[in-house]
């Protein structure tokens, strides 16, 4: 099945709402082995929303699914477009007049006259209830020459439009679709993204079914394998060597897949290994423990953070030697390896600290904007530290330097 996604409403072109709708269905119709080609965004202008459907099964959609456009006011013409272009009339649908009487009654609110819209209906379709909301959504189709054409009319606001989708438009999907698209992301951390497709240039090529994709993300590359077949099971079975060819050309920069976060990963090495984490962070102002505090489980290792920002902070708070920071300057090797070691408590836990110049000014010939050194303490093990020179503006520098702190916290940990 291929179906395309038309969004109604001009407050999306203007910006005024951003269409988080479009990019939940566009997931959840790759779940079921729905195809998506195209996605349109249209006013609330019936001619160009005719024409919207046109085009769409012009370029051979099975379905066309409208989100938004279904409430009681005028310029809501979703309906009332799609019965015309469907050749429909529109009649009074009398339980769902009847629900949305019941709905503003429990909300203790009148019903207005312009809501009785609402319950008029295509004639011979199929009314996918809202609970949640006024307004119903619609199914219909109608046998064409070339196959059958189907269209679902959705409401706009997520809270109606998300349950509508789970609890009535999937089972209806399913029904209708012979296959499904099963993916697997593989995260990869420390590599870029022209880098890693380099390595996997073969596979790339090579592929068909399964297919890979790489996504560029801040300082990640995601790569996701997809397989379409009659079952999950199935699917899952095919991209599994996929899955492995990529774990041995890419090893450890793999740091987790699908829900995985670098945080979270970070978080069972150190339950793993026995180890608290403390942070001293200068340039990424606290970034990286609010990264692992992202984690619900992290309570379990992170024991604190502390932002030395200054000079006399890190004196002072970390125990760092006033002559270190005279003779190698603040953004130095051994100042994050004193960092690193103050904040792990006489050694007693895993210290990672960060100090740099994150910009825009600042910089020098020596020590340049983008100059970041990551110092790491580990009990057992000792202290050591990694140069990073990054680009971008200064909340990139900041991103990229907490990604690769922990990163450099992950790899030590293996």
């Amino acid at each position: 099945m291929i179906a395309e996604i038309i969004s109604v409403g001009t407050e999306l072109l203007l910006g005024d709402t951003v269409n988080t709708n479009a990019a939940f269905l566009g997931r959840e119709l790759a779940k079921i082995g729905v195809s998506v080609y195209h996605q349109t965004t249209v006013g609330d202008n019936p001619a160009r929303l005719t024409a919207a459907f046109e085009e769409s099964y012009a370029r051979g959609a099975d379905l066309v699914i409208a989100i938004g456009g279904l409430g009681p006011t005028e310029d809501d013409i979703t309906k009332e477009v799609a019965a015309e272009y469907f050749n429909r009339t529109l009649e009074l649908h009398e339980p769902t007049w009847t629900a949305i009487k019941e709905l503003f009654a429990r909300n203790s609110s009148p019903v207005a006259k312009n809501n009785k819209k609402q319950a008029m209906l295509p004639v011979g379709c199929h009314v996918l209830k809202n609970p949640n909301g006024s307004a119903p959504g619609v199914y219909m189709e109608e046998k064409r020459q070339d196959g059958i054409k189907a269209m679902i009319l959705m409401p706009g606001p997520p809270n109606e439009f998300i349950p509508m989708y789970m609890e009535q438009v999937l089972p209806l999907l399913r029904k209708k679709s012979d296959s499904v698209l099963v993916s697997k992301v593989l995260k990869v951390v420390g590599v870029g993204e022209s880098l890693v497709e380099e390595r996997i240039k073969s596979l790339i090529h090579a592929q068909n079914n399964p297919t890979i994709a790489p996504y560029a993300k801040t300082a990640e590359v995601h790569l996701r394998v997809t397989a379409s077949a009659a079952s999950q099971k199935e699917a899952s079975e095919m991209i599994a060597p996929v899955a492995i060819k990529l774990y041995n050309i890419l090893g450890n920069a793999i740091f987790g897949e699908d829900d995985d976060t670098l945080e979270s990963v970070v978080t069972k090495l150190l339950i793993q290994k026995g180890y608290s984490l403390a942070c001293a962070e200068s340039c990424t102002g606290g970034m990286v423990t609010a990264k692992m505090i992202n984690h619900p489980g992290v309570s379990e290792v992170l024991c604190e953070g502390l932002v030395t920002y200054s000079n006399e902070s890190k004196i002072r708070r970390l125990g760092v030697d006033a002559a270190l920071i005279e003779t190698h300057g603040a953004v130095s090797a051994e100042v994050a390896a004193a960092m690193a070691e103050g904040v792990a408590r006489s050694r007693r836990y895993v210290g990672l600290s960060t100090t740099g110049i994150a910009g825009p000014g600042g910089g020098t010939d020596d020590k340049p904007v983008g100059l970041v050194y990551v110092g790491l303490h580990i009990p057992g093990k000792g202290t050591s530290t990694k140069k990073l020179t990054l680009t971008g503006d200064r909340m990139k520098i900041r991103q990229r330097a907490t990604i690769a702190a922990l990163d450099y916290l992950r790899t030590e940990l293996l």
